[in-house]
């Protein structure tokens, strides 16, 4: 090998490539020029230029979790990195590899709050499994191989790397090779373990599953849901992980989170022993962890968790397993479950879903029920859904079917402007899939001008905006805590139609399901960007039938 020397930044890009990196989001910035160059002569990784950091963070952890190796992006400092540092949250709270390159001040300019310094380790410490600065350019390789499996292990999440403009300028010996790709190491599940469990539920009157989370892949989904349709368990999904196991399945009991089935609700009270797979049980899934408590008295908790940091934390545990998920979920398909009578629960909760999950007509001029089941009928099966926050994902969330895995993006932390710039994302890695984007009118302006990236890259999707006139969420909460005193919550929309053919797209405006059906039958079929502009009405403010008329009525 020549021992001519090599710029640090070209040694990064190498390491980069040698992890399997295809794929880089980027707003590009002058502390990073030297890798932009390294770029121009390495066509192994696709460049995507990005309008706003916190779009370009929100694809690469998108792209994370649709393939399970961490996604990429190039940000600069200070402004640059304080956008992003969006995407870093949701990594991290949504449990998905990703590693942020943040190009730093120079190393002579540390520490003197020179132009738009900031400590990025300690910025990006609580929200990152990792965050540090390579200030010596002969330890990229380690530095890079460790990133990757700090990403990958136990829990996945967010790294940070801060990378000093000078160093990566600095000439490094080309014999500095790097390092072979990381992969993700698998965590045998300990067989005493799988005994006592086993025991466990063959001693349960009324068990349930609560599934999805950190390492869940296709691999867990296919072989926990060949498990618990031998015996018959009834597994629920944590929040926004409704992917987690295939709808049909007889099994399926439907989805935690924001606005869940009564009746799951009651299920899972009344379970003797709940299993968790995956899952950390927060905020959202357990309805403020009251679904189970911390100490569910009278219920058995088994928590099966790939970090061992995360067992226990919370929750009281009775049975803790670390490994990983789909390991978990192999041993367990290949069970003797003789001793274990099959419970006639799964198939009772999976009715109970289907008729929850049924669209229901609402009377509303464009209702999104009706919305929802004209875009099942329309769209394939393998659709991949990706929103932000907002009660307009209440309705997909309710009546969508997620068949196909990867198939749903949407941030358990809830940040709104996810939805397009995560669809971006989903365009560019599955080209041969549908991939619609679904936001609210206040959750698009976050981040609507990644269609710009979505044009200037090729991507196809399909985008439909939600407009009810007001930050709707909030809207509820403030008609419950304070009726008919509205502040801060009403929004003046421009024509998301407009909007998007300015960027070359072609759209539509409705304001009936009727429109809206018709809209979609045009659109389907369309190459490129196409957005539907669905005017709602805001009185109908959630999938679960809460009116703002309702709420105003509500005692206190």
């Amino acid at each position: 090998m020549s021992d001519s020397p090599t710029s640090a930044a070209a040694l990064l890009v190498d390491c980069l490539i040698a992890q399997g990196c295809e794929r880089i989001f980027t707003v590009p910035g002058e502390s990073f020029l030297a890798v932009l160059d390294a770029l121009v002569e390495r066509p192994q990784i696709d460049l995507v230029t990005c309008r706003q950091e916190g779009g370009a963070a929100f694809m690469a952890a998108a792209d994370g979790a649709l393939t399970g190796r961490p996604g990429i992006a190039f940000v600069t400092r200070g402004p640059g990195a304080t956008n992003a540092s969006i995407g870093v949250h949701v990594a991290h709270q949504d449990s998905q590899p990703m590693i942020l390159f943040v190009g730093d001040v120079a190393r002579p300019m540390q520490g003197r709050e020179g132009f738009q310094e900031i400590d990025f380790p300690a910025f990006f410490a609580p929200i990152a499994k990792w965050a540090a600065r390579i200030d010596d350019p002969q330890r990229i390789p380690e530095l890079v191989a460790r990133a990757y499996a700090v990403a990958i292990s136990g829990r996945p999440g967010p790294v940070v790397l801060a990378l000093p403009e000078d160093m990566l300028a600095e000439a490094v010996p080309a014999s500095l090779a790097p390092r072979p790709m990381v992969l993700r190491p698998a965590q045998a599940v300990c067989p005493d373990a799988l005994a006592a469990l086993r025991d466990l539920i063959a001693d349960a009157a009324s068990p349930v599953a609560i599934i999805g989370g950190a390492g869940w892949n296709a691999k867990a989904r296919h072989y926990f849901q060949q498990f618990a349709e031998r015996i018959g368990l009834p597994v629920a999904t944590a929040f926004r992980r409704q992917d987690a196991i295939a709808p049909d399945s007889p099994v399926y009991a439907g989805n935690l989170g924001y606005g869940p089935n009564p009746k799951l609700v009651e299920r899972i009270r009344n379970a003797d022993l709940i299993l968790a797979v995956g899952a950390r049980l927060g905020e959202a899934t357990t309805e403020g962890y009251t679904l189970p408590s911390p100490d569910h008295p009278g219920q058995v908790l088994v928590h099966v968790h790939p970090d061992p940091e995360e067992l226990g934390r919370v929750y009281r545990t009775d049975l803790a397993l670390c490994c990983s998920p789909d390991e978990f979920a192999e041993c367990a398909a290949l069970w003797d479950t003789g001793a274990i009578i099959p419970f006639g629960a799964g198939a009772e909760a999976h009715r109970e879903w289907l008729e929850w999950a049924t669209p229901r007509p609402s009377g509303a001029a464009l209702d999104l029920a009706s919305c929802v089941a004209a875009m099942r009928e329309a769209l394939p099966a393998d659709t991949i859904l990706c929103n932000g926050a907002g009660n307009f994902a209440g309705w997909w969330h309710r009546y969508w079917r997620y068949s196909a895995y990867p198939g749903q993006l949407a941030p358990t932390c809830g940040a709104m402007g996810y939805g397009l710039p995560a669809a971006v994302a989903a365009a560019l890695r599955f080209p041969e899939r549908c991939v619609v984007a679904l936001a609210g009118d206040g959750d698009f302006l976050m981040n609507g001008q990644e269609l710009a990236t979505a044009a200037q890259h090729g991507a196809n999707l399909l985008v439909v905006v939600v407009d009810n006139g007001a930050y709707g969420t909030i809207r509820m909460h403030q008609e419950r805590e304070y009726p008919g005193r509205v502040s801060a919550t009403t929004l003046s929309n421009p024509d998301f139609a407009a909007l998007a053919r300015a960027f070359g797209g072609w759209s539509a405006r409705a304001e009936t399901t009727e429109a809206f059906i018709a809209a979609l039958t045009e659109a389907k079929d369309r190459p490129g960007i196409r957005l539907i502009h669905a005017v709602t009405d805001l009185e109908h403010i959630a999938a679960s039938g809460a009116t703002i008329s309702g709420l105003r009525s509500r005692p206190g």
